[in-house]
C-alpha cells in the first residue's frame, strides 16, 4: 500500500488557489491522510493549507510592479525554497504564476535534484517567449497542461513532459450553470452587469477608472442597471479606495456570492483572465479589457498569437471582443457591451461561440482535479519507492 506522502504546493494567485484547493480536495479523496505544506490563499486554507505568507504578497504581474514589490518577491521566493529544502516533501507541485514560481523551482532543483516537480497550467510558451519550453526541462519534470493544445505546443518547442488533464474549472461546472428559471431571468429582469478588474493590484489601478466611466456610459444608454463587482480579498481596499470616483457604485460581490451572479448575467465587463473562462462557462457574453504599463507595451511584437483572450484561444477564432492598451476606453467598452445588454444578433453570436468553448471543454469528460491528482500521485508514489 502506498503510503500518504507529503505533498508542497505553491500558488501565486487567486486563480492559482482555486486550482490548488481543487486539485487538494481530489488528492484527499483518493488518499485522506495525505499531507500538505505551501503558498496559497483562501480556498487552499479552507482545504486546510497553512500558507508561509498572504498570497497578496506575491500576486503581482507586469515590469513596473514586479520592480516595485522586488526585495519583497526575491525574500518571499528564498522562503519558499528554503521551506521545500527544509520539510523534505514528497513532490512539489507549482501552480501557475511562473515568474514567481519558477524561480523557486530552479533553487530547489538545485538542493534536490531527485525531488518530482510538476507544474500545473503551462506557461503561454505558445504565445510568448517561446525559449521558456526548452530551458522548463532543467527543473520541471512534468507539465499538467489545462488547455487542449499544449502538449503539441511543448513537443515543438522542446519542452518538458506535458499531459492536458483538462481545466480545472469543470470541476466547479454545477455552481457556474444557469438553471432555467435563472436563463429567463437574465433576459426578463433588470439587466445584471458583472464587472471583474482583476485580481492584481496592478490590473486594478489600471483598468478601474476606464471600468467606472463604461458603467456610468451604459446606465444613461440603457437605463437602470444592476452592477456587481466580485472582489478577491487581497485586492479589496485597492478597490473600495477606486470606487470613490465612480459614478454609479456596483455591489461587492464576496467569492462565495459569485458564482450565483454568474448565473444570473446578461453581460460581463472583465479583465483578460482565466474569469473569461469562468463567464464562457455560464454563458456569460462579455467584453474583455486589458492595459499594461506603458513601457512593457512595445513589446507585444513578441506575442505571437491573435487574441490574449481565453475562450477565443480554445476555439482558434474571435468570439470575444478584446480592447488593449489605449483601445480600452469607456467609449469603446461600452459601444461593445451595449449590444451584449440589449439583445440582438451579436448577443446571439457570442452566446453560439461560448456553447462551443464549453463543448470543447467538456470533450475529455473525467474530472480534470481527479486527473491532476493521478498525475501527482504517480509522481508521489514513485519518490517514494
Amino acid at each position: 500500500m502506498a503510503r500518504p506522502g507529503h505533498v508542497f504546493l505553491v500558488a501565486g494567485e487567486a486563480s492559482g488557489d482555486l486550482l490548488g484547493a481543487l486539485l487538494m480536495r481530489a488528492l484527499r479523496a483518493e488518499r485522506p491522510e495525505i499531507r500538505f505544506s505551501g503558498v496559497g490563499g483562501e480556498a487552499m486554507a479552507r482545504e486546510g493549507l497553512a500558507s508561509l505568507f498572504p498570497l497578496g504578497d506575491i500576486a503581482v504581474m507586469g515590469l513596473v510592479p514586479v520592480l516595485r514589490l522586488l526585495p519583497t518577491l526575491l525574500e518571499r521566493i528564498d522562503r519558499t525554497a528554503r521551506a521545500i529544502v527544509e520539510t523534505q516533501p514528497d513532490c512539489l507541485v507549482l501552480i501557475d504564476a511562473p515568474d514567481f514560481t519558477h524561480r523557486v523551482a530552479r533553487r530547489v532543483r538545485r538542493a534536490r535534484p531527485e525531488l518530482p516537480i510538476l507544474d500545473y497550467v503551462s506557461p503561454t510558451v505558445w504565445a510568448w517567449r517561446p525559449g521558456r519550453a526548452r530551458a522548463m526541462r532543467a527543473y520541471i519534470d512534468e507539465v499538467l497542461a489545462v488547455l487542449p493544445f499544449e502538449p503539441a505546443a511543448h513537443r515543438r518547442l522542446g519542452g518538458p513532459a506535458c499531459v492536458h488533464v483538462g481545466h480545472p474549472l469543470l470541476d466547479c461546472l454545477d455552481a457556474l450553470t444557469p438553471s432555467a428559471a435563472e436563463l429567463a431571468a437574465r433576459e426578463t429582469e433588470r439587466p445584471l452587469l458583472l464587472v471583474l478588474p482583476g485580481s492584481r493590484r496592478a490590473e486594478v489601478a489600471r483598468l478601474m477608472p476606464a471600468f467606472g466611466e463604461t458603467v456610468a456610459a451604459l446606465a444613461a444608454r440603457c437605463g437602470p442597471l444592476d452592477v456587481a463587482l466580485p472582489v478577491v480579498p487581497h485586492v479589496a481596499e485597492d478597490i473600495e479606495a477606486r470606487l470613490a470616483g465612480w459614478p454609479l457604485r456596483p455591489r461587492l460581490l464576496s467569492q462565495e456570492e459569485k458564482p450565483a451572479a454568474f448565473r444570473r448575467a446578461r453581460a460581463a465587463l472583465v479583465a483578460s483572465g482565466a474569469a473569461t473562462l469562468e463567464l464562457a462557462l455560464a454563458g456569460v457574453p462579455m467584453v474583455v479589457a486589458y492595459k499594461v504599463a506603458p513601457i512593457e507595451w512595445p513589446l507585444r511584437a513578441l506575442i505571437s498569437v491573435d487574441s490574449i483572450v481565453l475562450p477565443n484561444l480554445v476555439l482558434g477564432e474571435r468570439v470575444v471582443p478584446e480592447f488593449l492598451q489605449k483601445r480600452a476606453e469607456p467609449r469603446a467598452l461600452a459601444a461593445a457591451l451595449e449590444p451584449l445588454l440589449r439583445g440582438g444578433a451579436e448577443r446571439a453570436a457570442q452566446a453560439s461561440g461560448l456553447a462551443r468553448v464549453r463543448e470543447r471543454m467538456l470533450a475529455d469528460g473525467r474530472s480534470p482535479s481527479a486527473r491532476a491528482a493521478e498525475r501527482v500521485l504517480l509522481r508521489l508514489d514513485g519518490a517514494s519507492k
